[in-house]
């Protein structure tokens, strides 16, 4: 690659964004590729484990609520509940005070399935994260919320 540019971007700041962008990807993917079997191995995806979670440690949500906190779309979320529901782990309930809104709350089964899966799945992501000592984690921790939260953000979304 001649000089700095990277694929005919220039500005410096923007590679070096695109280049660190690449490496959260990458990064990112490796941790995932490490969880997954465990999570196959009780029959279930990330995403499964993220509603299960969720509902256990904030209470019965919407699948609007559900979708902002596990940053998928309606439809993939409602493909989510539907399993869950059909393998008896959770349960839709319609809201008394109005009834066009369903929550999503676990059944005995799906506490008893988190309960049992969750101490693993977390020793799963430590070791993952095992390379990078407790200051890094710390780093790490507050330079991807800082990026989370939009940070550093200056006239929105580029038109491609």
């Amino acid at each position: 690659m001649p000089g700095n540019a990277l694929f005919g971007v220039d500005d410096p700041a923007v590679a070096a964004a695109v280049r660190a962008y690449v490496k959260l990807m990458r990064a990112q993917r490796g941790v995932v590729a490490r969880l997954e079997p465990g999570l196959a191995a009780c029959g279930l995806t990330l995403t499964q484990l993220g509603v299960l979670e969720a509902v256990l440690h904030l209470g019965p949500l919407t699948h609007g609520e559900l979708g902002r906190k596990l940053l998928t779309s309606p439809g993939n979320l409602s493909d989510v509940v539907d399993k869950l529901e059909t393998r008896g782990l959770v349960r839709r309930v319609r809201v008394a005070h109005d009834r066009r809104q369903v929550r999503v709350e676990l059944s005995d089964a799906g506490r008893d399935l988190i309960a049992r899966v969750f101490p693993a799945h977390a020793a799963d992501i430590a070791a993952a994260m095992a390379g990078l000592d407790a200051a890094e984690l710390a780093a790490l921790d507050g330079l991807l919320r800082k990026l989370g939260r939009g940070e550093g953000v200056a006239g929105g979304v580029a038109a491609h």
